[in-house]
């Protein structure tokens, strides 16, 4: 494992959740996925975050998960975390991710909060300490209640950071209030998953970040956060606000299509999208570029 994990921040500080790159007739490309993690983690990233939405993971299959995996520790995981993501809005079936992705190797384990089904609190604790309670891997848990239906209520967090294996939290709930409130209570290692608040949330307490930006600024993300930590808030804040223009690109629409459009520009391997995703439009990567050029992404 990657010799920056600390109790602190047991997943490093830099962290990207990676694009699962296809062919051109829609299979999984492994040799780019691998050409890509050895490239994500060359430009500085701790880890990798594999199988996560920006990974479209709603459309490939249990086989091409542990595939992934299995590739990218291949070639990065001497060097990196190599964090799997396991988390559906059905735990049977999520546990059974877990321990597929502890048979190939994973380093550790993402678990969104389950989607569409709209769980109560307490079903969400269940499920959580269900999949934590399945593995010997760390365990960072993702609130994104925009996309998931429902947040993790900070009463929650508190009572699922008391299980030894949960040990992070990746933070896309948008609210510094509940943030502050949660990481002073928990003790969860605080991973800031809302790239255009990755500094705000640093000055509350998040110990790094879970990217998708890093895919284009990995190198940026690593001078901001390691001038906040060594006390150059000035500098932290310079590179952030350098930053704005490509936070404000890659989300203009969906992040897995500006993402892919991005890596392309840059001869990356990305490849398709999977439907329902779509490529970028033409206006749109004209704008991507434009955006990008504005934040000193070299295109």
């Amino acid at each position: 494992m990657a010799p920056t994990s600390t109790p602190q921040t047991p997943f490093g500080r830099v962290l990207t959740a990676m694009v699962t790159p296809f062919k051109a007739d829609g299979a999984l490309d492994l040799d780019g996925a691998q050409r890509l993690a050895t490239h994500l983690v060359d430009a500085g990233n701790d880890g990798l975050i594999i199988n996560g939405t920006t990974g479209e993971s709603p459309t490939t299959s249990n086989a091409e998960k542990a595939d992934l995996v299995r590739a990218v520790l291949e070639a990065v995981g001497d060097r990196a975390h190599v964090v799997a993501g396991v988390g559906t809005n059905d735990t049977h079936h999520s546990i059974e991710l877990a321990r597929a992705a502890e048979r190939t190797g994973a380093h550790g384990l993402l678990v969104v909060t389950p989607y569409y089904n709209k769980p109560p609190q307490e079903g969400l604790y269940r499920h959580f300490t269900a999949i934590a309670d399945a593995t010997g891997l760390p365990v960072m848990l993702y609130d994104i209640p925009g996309r998931s239906g429902v947040p993790i209520n900070t009463e929650t967090l508190v009572r699922l950071a008391e299980h030894p294996r949960i040990v992070a939290n990746k933070d896309a709930k948008g609210d510094l209030g509940r943030a502050s409130w949660a990481i002073a209570t928990s003790g969860l290692a605080w991973y800031s998953g809302d790239d255009m608040l990755n500094l705000p949330l640093l000055s509350v307490g998040a110990v790094g970040f879970v990217s998708v930006v890093g895919h284009v600024v990995t190198p940026e993300l690593r001078a901001l956060v390691e001038a906040y930590t060594s006390g150059d808030v000035q500098k932290a804040t310079e590179i952030h606000q350098k930053l704005l223009p490509v936070y404000t690109g890659m989300f203009r629409t969906q992040g897995v299509m500006t993402t892919k459009a991005a890596l392309t520009l840059q001869g990356l391997p990305a490849g398709p999208l999977r439907a329902p995703m779509v490529e970028c439009a033409p206006d749109e990567i004209e704008q991507l570029k434009i955006d990008l050029a504005a934040g000193g992404v070299q295109l």
